[in-house]
């Protein structure tokens, strides 16, 4: 299984994400793709099997993954502070992989009806989504 993990600004959620599905999803190959290089060192750091970094590393890979794994805000055009592109969110929202959405709330997005979860128990909630999968 090809999981694509997205992440942006410090990487603190890929970071997680990451080490989690090394941990507990074996087999998995983790592709790790950050805005920006901060936040693809996070992942790479946390085990990630391979990773790049930008725009079309996105889009390149959304197109490759069997499961996208990320934050709600990497299907919406500007979110995590402006670094998600209208290019991004395409490339994620049109892929043919599943998506597993970590429903935070920030940026000016709100999450209606999203139970309020710390980002440990959002984590442990996207890999119980990934083993349902297998």
């Amino acid at each position: 299984m090809n999981i694509l993990v997205i992440d942006a600004q410090g990487g603190g959620i890929g970071k997680q994400l990451v080490s989690a599905i090394k941990e507990n999803i074996s087999g998995a190959v983790v592709t790790a793709v950050g805005t920006n290089s901060t936040a693809t060192s996070a992942m790479i750091k946390a085990g990630a099997d391979k990773a790049a970094t930008g725009e079309n590393a996105v889009v390149v890979n959304s197109r490759k993954a069997d499961v996208i794994v990320g934050s709600i805000g990497i299907v919406i055009a500007d979110a995590l502070l402006g670094e998600i592109t209208a290019n991004m969110a395409n490339a994620v929202a049109t892929s043919n992989a599943k998506r597993i959405l970590i429903p935070v709330s920030h940026c000016d997005n709100i999450v209606a009806g999203a139970v309020n979860m710390n980002v440990s128990s959002l984590i442990q909630s996207a890999i119980s989504e990934l083993r349902k999968m297998l």
